[in-house]
């Protein structure tokens, strides 16, 4: 086993050749141990070269909503009035800190995507 750091495509290409060759290892042995400090060698790269930046908020709640198969009026118990849903799906008005409480509870989305400035 002989693992280095990534430092550029080819490492990473190579890296990517050799944890496709070990992924049915088994736990516990010489190239188990391998994949799994390759797969982390291999996820901190990507983690720096290709970050995914968090969605806008309301682009997560629309995602979310067709996810749950929801409608603009199920949103009114969370966010007020019909028209007021309607503002900030257009993001002409903003989440307010209540909102943002009961999105995060009744869709799940995690308050650091929904408290984002869009």
């Amino acid at each position: 086993m002989r693992i280095k750091p990534i430092r550029n495509e080819i490492d990473y290409q190579n890296a990517l050749a050799r944890l496709e060759l070990i992924f049915d290892a088994k736990r516990d042995t010489v190239e188990g141990d391998e994949l799994e400090i390759l797969a982390m060698v291999i996820d901190n790269y990507e983690n720096e070269k290709f970050p995914i930046e968090m969605p806008d908020p309301i682009a997560a709640i629309k995602f979310r909503m067709e996810q749950m198969g929801l409608k603009q009026k199920d949103l009114v118990e969370m966010v007020g009035f019909k028209s007021r849903v309607s503002e900030i799906m257009n993001k002409k008005r903003k989440l307010t800190l209540e909102m943002i409480r009961k999105l995060n509870t009744n869709l799940h989305i995690p308050t650091e995507i929904l408290i984002q400035d869009y």
